[in-house]
């Protein structure tokens, strides 16, 4: 995909009525060819909008019109490219635990959680979290045992049971190939800086998570997560159920990786869910009942193969495929 339609899909697709200063920024880049051929030189996997908008914010982009945002990083492209290179999209949203507490809360007995791509780790908490439900009918809240400062809403269509409690975790652990610290002040500026520029729930709500992870980190190991699922999975506590999750994750792995990583879950004993854009999995994307139609840049959520949800990628809605 060239450049030019890979920043026209992500603005049509994406940050369309998400964020419209992405959105115009997007836009903006899909037609000027001299912001192209700087993105153009960075390695392909550092291309993509939200790692290019997040490294200019980083670095003093105006949060304005695309034409000021152009000549702004016409000007400063160098310090831009530096953050490229080193950073990467490590998105670490605590919503999205409240598409995945439905699948959580049905599995008797405690819970081992393994998360690949698990970045500063804050989804490995969905029982540290209270979740706000709301229907046609009203809101349904779920409340952890301990009380939290982290309520992630969620709108919840279609017409499967709202989860009613939190899992019994008694172990956690991520793999990411650059976990963060989220103790460190500079990887909670870069994880603030990931989140679109209106999105100040979302910000909130990072700080809030961050606490809680903080105050009892988890295990994450670093490295490839086809090279070490293996051996973390076998750490797992056999008297708990073990779950292994990702979210947003797989579509930055070849095709190839992709399988390998599949084939592997598949051989373990292990309930996987997979929360990925619909063109990433498509052996799932294609078991969606035809009589669902996905929404611009929704996720499909399946559990061990087959899909149950399709999901905001923020986890602001849940829609039950069941």
């Amino acid at each position: 995909m060239t450049i030019a339609k890979n920043y026209r899909r992500f603005a049509e697709l994406e940050a369309h009525g998400v964020s419209d200063i992405y959105e115009d920024w997007a836009h903006g880049v899909a037609e000027d060819p001299s912001v192209q051929a700087l993105v153009g030189g960075l390695p392909p996997a550092k291309r993509q909008p939200n790692l290019v908008f997040a490294s200019a914010r980083s670095q003093g982009a105006p949060l304005g019109n695309y034409e000021n945002f152009r000549t702004w990083l016409l000007s400063n492209w160098q310090s831009v490219d530096s953050v490229i290179r080193t950073r990467s999209t490590q998105t670490n949203e605590a919503g999205r635990c409240a598409v995945l507490l439905p699948e959580l809360a049905v599995i008797e007995g405690p819970v081992a959680l393994l998360e690949v791509g698990a970045s500063a780790g804050l989804c490995l908490y969905p029982d540290r979290y209270s979740y706000t439900y709301q229907r046609g009918d009203g809101q349904v809240r779920v409340d952890p045992p301990q009380a939290t400062d982290v309520v992630l809403e969620c709108e919840w269509r279609g017409n499967a049971t709202v989860p009613t409690k939190v899992p019994e975790v008694i172990w956690r652990a991520g793999i990411d190939i650059n976990p963060i610290d989220i103790s460190d002040r500079e990887n909670l500026q870069w994880l603030e800086t990931l989140i679109w520029p209106e999105h100040e729930a979302r910000r909130q709500r990072l700080h809030a998570a961050a606490a809680v992870v903080a105050a009892d980190p988890p295990m994450l190991v670093a490295g490839d997560l086809n090279q070490e699922i293996g051996r973390l999975a076998r750490l797992a506590p056999p008297e708990a159920t073990l779950v292994i999750f990702h979210s947003a994750v797989l579509v930055y792995l070849t095709l190839p990786e992709r399988q390998q990583f599949v084939d592997q879950v598949n051989a373990l004993d292990c309930v996987w869910l997979s929360n990925e854009g619909l063109p990433v999995l498509p052996e799932i994307t294609a078991r969606i009942p035809t009589r669902t139609m996905p929404e611009d840049g929704a996720f499909v959520l399946a559990r061990n193969g087959c899909p149950v949800a399709l999901t905001g990628p923020h986890g602001q809605y849940s829609q039950s495929l069941n």
